[in-house]
């Protein structure tokens, strides 16, 4: 009997003004397992969009914490921060 997979997560910010000035999102968290859900808890207590995207996953694992994403990762991110921010705005009853 196959073991259940153990939960994993990242966590990216992008923040490109003070006082970070990130030229490109950064891998800010990442684990499996508790660790994983953990990063999800504080996710949600601070009302941090989340989004499931395995593909994206596998790519950020190799990542160095603190490290920023590689030009190769820009289109699959930049991707996903649009459907992110589409969702933020109907949320919040924007245009």
């Amino acid at each position: 009997m196959a073991r259940p997979s153990r939960p994993r997560a990242a966590a990216l910010r992008y923040q490109p003004d003070p006082p970070f000035q990130d030229a490109a999102p950064r891998l800010v968290a990442k684990g499996q397992g508790l660790l994983a859900e953990r990063i999800l808890e504080l996710a949600r207590e601070h009302g941090v969009s989340i989004t499931r995207d395995p593909d994206l996953l596998a790519a950020l694992d190799p990542l160095d914490l603190d490290q920023l994403i590689p030009p190769e990762l820009f289109q699959a991110v930049a991707l996903l921060l649009a459907a992110l921010y589409r969702a933020n705005r109907g949320l919040s009853g924007g245009p």
